[in-house]
C-alpha cells in the first residue's frame, strides 16, 4: 500500500493535496464526512462536506463557519488531487470520501450503513484500490433483523405501555438515529415527544426537505418520548443492543437492536462492491475482521495511529 492517505496527530491527513478527513482538532482544510461530534469538530479554518450534510454541520461548528457544500459525485480538485464526495446511508448527508491522485483511488467511508431508511440518502458502493471502512461492528455475532421487524417491535411496545397509561421512553442519538426512529414509529398509537437537542435536528432537517411527522414537546401519559427525559418504561436503540450486558449497561428495561452502521454480512459485502485489492479497517476493534479478510485474499491490515478513540457504548451506533 502506498500512503496517499495517512494518519497523523491531528487524523487522516492527505499530503498531496493537503486536506484532512475527518480531523480531531482544527485544521486549515477538513474533508467531512458527517456531522457527528467524533467526526465534526470546531476549530478548522474551512469544511468540505455533502449539500445536505452542510445542514446539519453548522449546528456542529460555528453557524458562520466556513463550509464548502458539494453535491454527491461532483469532484471537487485539491491542489491536483480528486475529491469526490458518494452517500454513505449512516445519517443525513454523510458520505464516503473518493480520493484520487495520479490514476491511484482511495476510499474512507465514514460510518456507513447499508440498509435505507428514508431519512438519508442511501448507501452507495464506490470502486477503488484501498478502501478505508469503519468496523464498529466487525464481528460475525453482529448481524442485523430487518428494519422493519424492529419497528414492529418498538409499535408493540409502545401500545402496550399505552395501554396501561404509562410513558415510553426511549433513548436515541439525538442526530440521525432521533430522526429515523421518529420516522419509522407508528404515529396512530398517540403522539411523539422529542427533547430539546432532537428538536433542533429535527429543523435542520426539515430545512433539507426531509419529511418528518409531526413531533411535540409536551409529555403526557402513553406517548412516546424520543430522546427525552420522562419517568416510564424506559428503552433504548442501538446495535449494542444486541449484547447481552447492554441493557444493564444503559440503565434501561429494553432494549432495540437498530444501528446506522453496518453489521458483519454488510461490511462483508462492501469490501466485495468496491473491488478494493487494499482494505483498512478502522473505528473499534479491526482484528477479527481483517483476519478474515487476509485470509479470503484481501490486502487488509488495522488502522495504525490515533483514528478517534471508540467509546466502548457510543450513542449514535
Amino acid at each position: 500500500m502506498t500512503k496517499l492517505l495517512e494518519m497523523t496527530r491531528a487524523g487522516l491527513y492527505c499530503a498531496a493535496g493537503d486536506f484532512y478527513i475527518d480531523p480531531c482538532r482544527g485544521v486549515a482544510r477538513a474533508v467531512v464526512t458527517h456531522a457527528h461530534s467524533d467526526h465534526a469538530r470546531p476549530g478548522s479554518k474551512s469544511y468540505l462536506t455533502s449539500t445536505t450534510g452542510a445542514v446539519v454541520l453548522r449546528e456542529r461548528v460555528a453557524r458562520g463557519a466556513a463550509i464548502e457544500a458539494v453535491p454527491f459525485g461532483k469532484p471537487v480538485v485539491m491542489d491536483g488531487v480528486k475529491v469526490s464526495l458518494h452517500p454513505a446511508g449512516h445519517i443525513l448527508g454523510s458520505a464516503q470520501v473518493r480520493v484520487e491522485y495520479r490514476g491511484e483511488v482511495w476510499v474512507v467511508s465514514g460510518d456507513y450503513k447499508t440498509e435505507p431508511d428514508g431519512t438519508c440518502e442511501a448507501f452507495e458502493p464506490v470502486v477503488c484500490d484501498t478502501f478505508i471502512t469503519e468496523n464498529t461492528f466487525g464481528r460475525p455475532v453482529f448481524q442485523w433483523r430487518p428494519q422493519s421487524e424492529i419497528f414492529a417491535e418498538i409499535n408493540a411496545w409502545w401500545r402496550a405501555n399505552r395501554e396501561r397509561g404509562v410513558t415510553s421512553v426511549i433513548g436515541a442519538y439525538a442526530l440521525g438515529k432521533a430522526q429515523r426512529l421518529i420516522a419509522g414509529v407508528d404515529h396512530s398509537i398517540g403522539p411523539v415527544v422529542v427533547g430539546a437537542e432532537v428538536m433542533k435536528f429535527v429543523a435542520a432537517y426539515r430545512r433539507a426537505r426531509v419529511e418528518l411527522p409531526k413531533v411535540g414537546r409536551r409529555v403526557t401519559p402513553g406517548c412516546l418520548v424520543i430522546g427525552g427525559k420522562a419517568a416510564g418504561a424506559t428503552a433504548f436503540a442501538s446495535g449494542w443492543m444486541a449484547l447481552p450486558y447492554a441493557t444493564k449497561r444503559f440503565g434501561v428495561e429494553r432494549g432495540f437492536v437498530l444501528s446506522d452502521h453496518a453489521d458483519w454480512p454488510a461490511l462483508v459485502a462492501t469490501v466485495k462492491a468496491t473491488g478494493a485489492e487494499n482494505v483498512i479497517a478502522t473505528h473499534g476493534d479491526g482484528t477479527e475482521f481483517v483476519r478474515w479478510l487476509q485470509r479470503n485474499g484481501w490486502k487488509a491490515k488495522v488502522m495504525s495511529g490515533r483514528y478517534e478513540p471508540q467509546l466502548e457504548l457510543a450513542l449514535d451506533e
